[in-house]
C-alpha cells in the first residue's frame, strides 16, 4: 500500500496547480527564504483537510449541502484576495524584496477551498484508507504533507531561477499579471 500511495501521491503534488502557481510566484517576487512559511501552511493545510474529511467532514458537508452556499461565496472572496496579492506584487525577486508572501496561516486557510487539495485528498482517502480508519487516514495525511513540501520546494526553486530571468519591472508584472490569471482559472471549475 505504501509504495503505491507515495507514487500517487508524487504525481498530485509534483504537477502544476494553485498551490505550485503560488508559491513559485512567491519565489519569484520575494525569494526562497520568504516563501518557505508557505510551503509550510501548505502542508499543515492539506494535512487538516485529509484528516477532517476522512473523520467524516466531507460527509457532513454532504449531508448540509446548503453549507456549500454559505461558505462558496466566502472561499470566491478569499481566492480574489490572492489573486489581487498576486497581481499587484512588482516587487524585484529575490530575498530582499519589499512587500509581504503569503503568510503560514493564509496558506493553510488557502487549502480549505483549494479544489485540487479535495478532490486528491478524498480520492486518496477512497483508495488507500476506504474504511477510514485513523491510522491509515493519518497517514495519507501525512504522505500528502512530507510529499507536498519536497514538491513545493521544487517549485519555489523553479521560481527563485525564474527570477533571474524576470529583473526589468515590465517583466515581472507581466508574469504577476500571468500568475494570478493562472490561479484563477485553475480554480474556476471548482468554483462553479
Amino acid at each position: 500500500m505504501i509504495g503505491p500511495m507515495v507514487a500517487f501521491v508524487i504525481a498530485s503534488t509534483i504537477t502544476p496547480g494553485p498551490n505550485s502557481i503560488m508559491i513559485m510566484t512567491s519565489a519569484v517576487n520575494y525569494g526562497f527564504h520568504r516563501t518557505l512559511p508557505h510551503i509550510f501552511g501548505v502542508a499543515v493545510g492539506i494535512t487538516l483537510v485529509i484528516s477532517l474529511a476522512g473523520l467524516g467532514l466531507q460527509a457532513l458537508l454532504d449531508l448540509f449541502p446548503a453549507l456549500w452556499l454559505v461558505l462558496t461565496p466566502l472561499f470566491s472572496c478569499y481566492l480574489l484576495y490572492l489573486a489581487w496579492k498576486i497581481a499587484t506584487a512588482a516587487h524585484p525577486g529575490g530575498s530582499g524584496a519589499t512587500g509581504t508572501p503569503l503568510s503560514f496561516f493564509q496558506a493553510l486557510l488557502f487549502q480549505w477551498i483549494n479544489p485540487k487539495v479535495w478532490a486528491l485528498g478524498v480520492t486518496a482517502l477512497t483508495l488507500f484508507a476506504p474504511q477510514y480508519e485513523l491510522h491509515k487516514v493519518l497517514l495519507v495525511a501525512t504522505t500528502f504533507a512530507l510529499v507536498g513540501i519536497a514538491s513545493n520546494t521544487l517549485w519555489a526553486g523553479a521560481g527563485t531561477y525564474i527570477a533571474r530571468l524576470l529583473m526589468s519591472p515590465g517583466r515581472l508584472r507581466v508574469f504577476n499579471l500571468c500568475a494570478a490569471l493562472a490561479l484563477l482559472l485553475s480554480l474556476l471549475p471548482g468554483l462553479l
